[in-house]
């Protein structure tokens, strides 16, 4: 797979007729990075191979049921009102927005952000580094599970796919629940 949305459609058709979930391949997106993959085809055919097992992210969005491999996120425009970001990878993107992340830790890292207007610039410069935290403006929690009211129907984005809005977020963690090779 070659972004973080395939790999998820991967899992999410295989829950939904009940079949488990293959090993999957990744030649590219957040999890691949933060596992240190390089999206070299010929190497995930190669002795070179490393096989990691991951957590998956399991996400009720106003009570609808969806997973993620590497981040699910509501916002509203980046850094402008609150956004919340749960990471089960460290990068989203460019930015090293969960510095601490690990795609196999049992746990997800969580940031509530609602930056003031001036100070944005300087947190988006400082998340390419992950450098970002702490921050005053952002709460940073590392979780199995957690719930938030975003108060208002906000867009969701999952594994960087918009799927819809929500006001009402809830997720977990499954602990070892895929294999990727990268």
């Amino acid at each position: 797979m070659r972004s973080d949305a395939e790999a998820g459609a991967i899992v999410a058709a295989a829950r939904a007729t009940g079949r488990p979930v293959p090993a999957i391949g990744l030649l590219g997106g957040d999890l691949c990075r933060s596992l240190g993959g390089r999206g070299d085809a010929q190497r995930l055919r190669s002795a070179d191979a490393m096989t990691f097992r991951c957590d998956l992210g399991v996400v009720s969005l106003d009570g609808e049921e969806h997973v993620f491999v590497a981040h699910a996120a509501a916002h509203r425009g980046w850094w402008r009102g609150r956004a919340l970001v749960v990471m089960n990878a460290a990068w989203l993107g460019r930015w090293n927005l969960g510095p601490k992340a690990h795609p196999g830790d049992g746990l997800l890292d969580v940031s509530v952000a609602s930056v003031p207007r001036g100070q944005r610039r300087a947190v988006e410069r400082r998340l390419r580094l992950g450098a970002h935290l702490p921050h005053p403006s952002i709460r940073a929690t590392r979780v199995p599970a957690g719930e938030w009211d975003l108060g208002r129907a906000t867009p969701v984005y999952l594994d960087g796919v918009r799927v819809g809005h929500a006001r009402h977020v809830v997720a977990r963690v499954e602990p070892d629940a895929l294999t990727v090779v990268v």
